[in-house]
């Protein structure tokens, strides 16, 4: 088989079995959502339930017996540093939006990407609550539910159409006291996607976001024909050794220059 065609067969094993997995860890969350559950609070003010560590488990058995040679970097698991000497590294939310979950919210998912080198190359985000699965393959678009999204067009302001930090969204308003912003969504994944789908105009992560939270939905913005960037327009790299990332923007393309633009000009301090 030429090299190829053995690469194509790769990448169609790995998103099959990407789905495969991510809808069957998201089953198990459905199955464990608004039960009575063991959490704590992990570093300064996380929180984390046994259905985290459930999920995570599922998901690290499926992926990383599949395919042992792939790197793995997960929220809920210890970092292991030969991922950064692996092309392909499966990075991995197992509950997205965990707060949420355990308030007995709808506004949470298990996100999963496949990163080569150190962009996103596969991407899935599943919220089972809501009986939503994006997926996106790099070239080939993204779809919910097997129907293909697209970001919206247009390059205006549309407040009650943006989600992230008010502060944030403050900024790019000349009325700032007055703006109304779309209601916090506890899933930052499902916030971003909720770009790709074009429920959303535009989405900010305010800090402090790990890769675990953002490389799934990124190919899916991406392959919906938006961008999702640093708010320098920088592009956002993944499994490297320092996996938090600054304030991100995700917006469909000629809105995403905009607002870049507009922090070329109006730097946060």
């Amino acid at each position: 088989m030429a090299d190829a065609d053995t690469d194509d067969w790769t990448k169609a094993r790995d998103a099959a079995l990407l789905t495969r997995s991510v809808q069957e860890a998201g089953r198990l969350a459905l199955s464990l959502f608004r039960t009575e559950l063991k959490n704590w609070i992990k570093g300064a003010s996380s929180p984390v339930s046994e259905a985290d560590i459930a999920v995570n488990d599922l998901l690290e058995q499926q992926l990383r017996t599949a395919t042992p040679d792939y790197g793995w970097l997960s929220e809920e698991s210890a970092d292991d540093p030969a991922r950064l000497g692996r092309r392909l590294t499966w990075i991995v939310d197992p509950i997205d939006g965990t707060r949420a979950y355990l308030a007995g919210r709808e506004d949470w998912c298990v996100s999963v990407a496949l990163v080569e080198n150190d962009a996103p190359v596969l991407a899935a985000v599943y919220a089972p609550a809501s009986e939503e699965f994006f997926f996106a393959a790099r070239g080939q678009g993204a779809t919910l539910n097997d129907r293909a999204v697209r970001a919206t067009s247009g390059s205006d302001f549309s407040f009650p159409r943006m989600a992230g930090p008010k502060p944030l969204l403050q900024r790019l308003s000349e009325t700032p006291d007055e703006i109304t912003t779309h209601p916090r969504i506890g899933s930052l994944a499902l916030r971003l996607c909720r770009v790709a789908q074009g429920r959303l105009d535009a989405a900010f992560a305010g800090g402090q976001s790990r890769d675990w939270d953002l490389a799934a939905a990124n190919l899916i913005v991406q392959e919906a024909d938006g961008r999702m960037t640093a708010l320098s327009g920088d592009a956002i790299e993944y499994n490297r050794r320092e996996v938090t990332h600054g304030v991100l923007v995700a917006a469909g393309r000629d809105r995403h220059a905009r607002i870049v633009e507009h922090f070329r000009h109006r730097p946060l301090p």
